[in-house]
Order: structure tokens, then sequence, then C-alpha cells
């Protein structure tokens, strides 16, 4: 829990107190070292973890790096786009904390239930209108309402910008964006109860010399159903990926081409140096197995088969009787 933050003002007053002995350092610091309790807020519960926070800010991260190319494609100049803070705040908090005129768009994330908002500062949403109407992103701020030209390319930039989203999203849900809604008074915009959590994504933009906030919000219905996908257990296993029936069709037609050598070994013989470096034309040398006894048929350095020589067609052949039991079964 954050301290309280001083004013200029009430610091000096404080150094003050101290210095005429108004005040007692000493019981200052007793104060700090007494068991303080705190309040804890149970309208603003907290509903997400540290790690599942921490994914929201990774996936918004690479979302952040979609939108600074799309929109530096959209309006023919540099954008930084960039996650500001990622928090976790009653609805009713994140709806006073913006302007009252603003750029307010709702869209859905099917299959997902309930709606997410995103709200562009006016300041950026202007510039941005005039660099797609031909200005030079200068335009500042309007004070009037939005003409239907206006809201069109405006809403228009905001919608194509989804796809950026579905993307940012792909490795942890598929989800399709569709844009539902248009406003830009946030009293008219009811999402779900005011205590209800909502997931504040504040993304930092700069266009030129300026600057302002996209502020996305999540309700916590949204992500309920796929709230265990956002631990850090999930991100680190290795998810196995079925290969696609042509990739294993390709691979099955390229083991059944592939060639082995296929040896029959009629049988081995143990001799010491002396004796093969004696050895003559015409010496016999007297290998282990009977001829009555089947043939080992090996499949590369494996022994794969028992088998029985023969002829067919005028050519040495080998017919295959049965498994090697020293070697591993095939064909089941």
């Amino acid at each position: 829990m954050a301290g309280e933050v001083l004013s200029q003002n009430e610091i000096d007053a404080l150094l003050s107190a101290i210095s005429t002995g108004e005040m007692d350092a000493d019981e200052l610091k007793k104060e700090d070292t007494a068991k303080k309790v705190k309040t804890y807020d149970f309208k603003r519960a907290l509903r997400f973890s540290k790690d599942q926070i921490r994914s929201l800010t990774r996936i918004h991260e690479n979302f952040s790096r979609l939108l600074t190319t799309y929109f530096s494609a959209q309006l023919r100049t540099y954008i930084n786009i960039s996650v500001g803070s990622v928090d976790q705040v009653p609805y009713e908090e994140f709806i006073r904390s913006i302007p009252s005129l603003t750029i307010l768009n709702l869209f859905e994330v099917r299959p997902l239930e309930g709606k997410i908002m995103m709200e562009v500062n006016p300041t950026i949403a202007y510039t941005m209108m005039d660099r797609v109407m031909g200005g030079t992103g200068m335009g500042g701020s309007k004070k009037d309402s939005l003409t239907e030209i206006e809201t069109k390319i405006i809403s228009n930039l905001c919608e194509n910008s989804l796809v950026n989203y579905r993307e940012a999203w792909e490795q942890v849900a598929e989800i399709n964006p569709e844009m539902t809604g248009f406003e830009v008074n946030p009293q008219f915009v009811q999402m779900v109860s005011p205590n209800e959590t909502v997931v504040v994504i504040s993304l930092n933009a700069q266009i030129g010399n300026i600057s302002g906030v996209i502020n996305l919000c999540i309700p916590h219905v949204v992500l309920e159903p796929i709230i265990p996908k956002l631990s850090m257990h999930y991100w680190m296993q290795s998810e196995r990926i079925e290969p696609k029936p042509e990739e294993t069709h390709s691979l099955k037609k390229q083991i059944m081409d592939a060639h082995v050598p296929v040896v029959a070994q009629l049988g081995t013989s143990e001799l010491t140096i002396e004796e093969f470096l004696n050895l003559e034309i015409g010496d016999c040398i007297t290998l282990d197995q009977s001829v009555t006894e089947p043939l080992t048929v090996k499949v590369g350095e494996r022994p794969k088969f028992f088998g029985q020589a023969g002829r067919v067609n005028r050519k040495v052949a080998i017919q295959i009787l049965d498994h090697d039991i020293r070697g591993e079964k095939i064909g089941t």
C-alpha cells in the first residue's frame, strides 16, 4: 500500500514544526514503528493475481507493437505506442477518471461473453483524424461534437485495428473482435455494474509532438473463462500441436520411400588375429550356425526377422518366416 505523498507546503510546515519544538521527531519515529491496521476496501477486491497481470501486460505489449505498425501505415507518419500501466479498479472509478468528452469504442470478443471498451484520448483521436484528412496532425482538440464524417473516420480507424487485437491474443485464446458501439460520453456507457472489477491497460501514444493515452477496459467477466490460461505455467509449458492431415500424409510418403539396407546373416565366427593373418585361398571358416537353422534378417543394424535361403527365378532370395525375438516387432 503506497504511502501518502506530501506537498511541498506540507513538507515545509512539518520541518518548521520540528525545528520550533511543536513536534517531537522521536514521537514520529515511534508512530512509524507502531503496528498499523490497513483498511481493506471490499469494493476494490483484487480479482487478478500478479502473475495474470503480467500475462495481460505481455499480451498488450505485443498489441502495442502491432498498433504502432498499423497506425504508422494508416497515418503515413511514425507513431510510438507502448504499455504505460496495467491496473485493476472498479468500473465506476475508471469511468470517473476519463474525460467527459472522449472517444469510446465498444467491441465484443466472441466466443467470450461481454464487451471491451477502447477509450482514445481526444487529443490523439483528433490528431489521427487530421492526418487521415490530409492535415499535418496538429489539429488540436475539438470542443464541439463530432460530425458524421468525423465519427465514421475515427470509428473505422479503431475498428480496423481490431485485427491486431485478435493477433495479439492468438497464443492464449482464439477471439473474433467485432465493433458494436461508438460513444463520446462515458456516462452513456454501462458495460458492467459500478463495483465490477475491470482491468485497465493504458497505452501511451506519441504522434510527433502530440501525446495521449489509449485505454483498454476489460471487465473481469470477459476474462473469467480463460483466466487459467493467463498463468505463467500456461505460457511456459510446451503445447503439443497436432500436425495437419496433409503434413502427416507428406511425412508418411517420405518415410515409405526411404531406402534401408536388408541383410540376411548366414552366421558368425570368431578368429584370432593369428588365424586371420594365416588365412589362404581354399580355407574354410566354420560358422556358429547349422544349415538347418533359420537365418537372421537384419534391417539396418537391427535383427528383425527369421528367414530361410532359397531361389526365385534363378535369383538368391530369403523367405521371411517369423519376427526375430531379439528385435522389435514391426507392422503392429
